[in-house]
């Protein structure tokens, strides 16, 4: 089912908890910058539709969100990012760390040395940007010849 709005993106693992991995999502598009401060978001009833969940699943995400102090929501207006640029720092801050931390555990088996492993590092990452920017550039229907 396409969506829109990067809520197709959302694949669920049998290991963490649903409204846990739906929270991590709205963190990514966060930090993607697919949704930003202020924005309205999907009522509860919406996101477990478009996610295909138990509607109380949304509902259990959203209040660890405003928990977290990630979205707000104020009497009967719908649900909004928080605009606290400090709460918004610190989802960009674990996100980056988490995944470098995975990096690290995983290359330092290999005993590379820092400098070879940064140029590889900045060499992948380039490449990749480039390839994500002309598919994301590409016409509804394009990618023919790739």
């Amino acid at each position: 089912m396409r969506t829109g709005g990067g809520w197709e993106e959302v694949e669920f693992n049998s290991r963490d908890p649903v409204y846990l991995q739906v929270v991590r999502h709205f963190k990514e598009m966060i930090v993607a910058g697919k949704l930003v401060a202020g924005q309205v978001i999907p009522s509860r009833r919406e996101l477990g539709a478009l996610l295909k969940i138990n509607p109380n699943t949304a509902q259990r995400s959203y209040k660890e969100m405003e928990e977290r102090q990630l979205i707000v929501t104020e009497g009967n207006s719908p649900s909004r990012i928080t605009h606290d640029e400090a709460v918004l720092r610190a989802i960009r801050a674990e996100l980056l760390g988490e995944a470098v931390d995975a990096f690290v555990s995983a290359v330092r088996k290999i005993d590379v040395p820092v400098d070879e492993l940064v140029d590889l590092v900045k060499s992948k990452y380039i490449a990749a940007r480039i390839v994500s920017s002309s598919t994301d550039s590409a016409p509804e229907g394009g990618g023919e010849g790739l």
